[in-house]
């Protein structure tokens, strides 16, 4: 408004031309609030997001899979990681997940059976192996597992920390194995249950647990635990990493599953240690 109209409705009001000024300049504060708030709205149409809910172990290889979906399709990924028991349940009761990527079948199929994933979807994408770990620093060196393997006297005194086994992946296979083995009753005891994987390893790299039983692929990313163990691939069932859109998956989801099972995906994936079970898409 120019000053002259300024001037004019002032005289027309009553009003002071300080007065005006200052109602002029409450407008123009006004009119910028509003447009800086409409510039995040408009960044999210244009950047649009979809969440990931999928197993601890996953955290670093999907990390860079996510990585590189967003600089390909622009698409920001958000992933949450936790253990696969725990992350289907969030999904049950109401937490807005687009994706799952379980670390067992039998999570997934839970959610298959209550209609919390889009069964079409869905890819039994990677694998792995169950190994026995300790401190980079430990005296233990390089075991044979086998049946009756005497696992509970390596650990001492010590604890072995794996995933809780009645409803963690990594302990519900830490546990067939022990029982294969015919070991179980021996352990039993001296597990560390913890609530994820990664926590179990956490554990023994921090040194309070001697031994662990973890997927290869996390005891690849952690410089201060090492491989003194694998696990017969016969003792457990088939390490498998099931993939799947939710039943309310956002429409830019459905691509980003269709990267997971590319060339590139591939490519990050076995380069953290998982077996990639697909042929890839492209």
């Amino acid at each position: 408004m120019h000053l002259v109209a300024a001037r004019a409705i002032a005289a027309r009001r009553g009003l002071p031309e300080t007065v005006v000024r200052e109602r002029r300049c409450l407008l123009a504060v006004f009119a910028a609030i509003l447009a800086c708030a409409a510039q995040p709205r408009q960044a999210a149409a244009q950047h649009p997001t979809i969440t990931v809910f999928a197993a601890a172990s996953m955290n670093n290889a999907l990390d860079a899979a996510n990585t590189a979906f967003s600089k390909q399709t622009g698409v920001k990924v958000v992933a949450s990681y936790a253990a696969s028991s725990a992350l289907i349940k969030q999904i049950e009761q109401g937490a807005p997940a687009d994706a799952f990527v379980s670390a067992d079948v039998n999570w997934m199929d839970y959610g298959a059976q209550r209609h919390l994933i889009n069964n079409a979807t869905r890819i039994d994408l990677l694998g792995n192996r169950l190994v026995l770990i300790a401190p980079t620093d430990s005296k233990i060196g390089s075991v044979t597992i086998a049946p009756g393997f005497d696992l509970a006297a390596l650990a001492g005194s010590g604890r072995i920390a794996t995933g809780d086994v009645r409803a963690v992946p990594a302990g519900l296979y830490a546990k067939a194995a022990l029982e294969k083995l015919g070991i179980w009753a021996a352990v039993e005891p001296k597990l560390a249950m913890a609530e994820n994987v990664r926590a179990a390893l956490i554990l023994v790299a921090r040194g309070e647990a001697p031994l662990g039983i973890v997927y290869a692929t996390d005891a690849k990313v952690e410089p201060k635990v090492k491989i003194v163990g694998v696990f017969p691939e016969d003792s457990h069932p088939p390490i498998v990493y099931p993939a799947a859109l939710t039943a309310n998956a956002k429409a830019e989801a459905a691509p980003y599953l269709a990267f997971l099972r590319s060339a590139t995906a591939k490519s990050i994936f076995e380069s953290f240690g998982f077996i990639f079970l697909i042929k890839p898409a492209s």
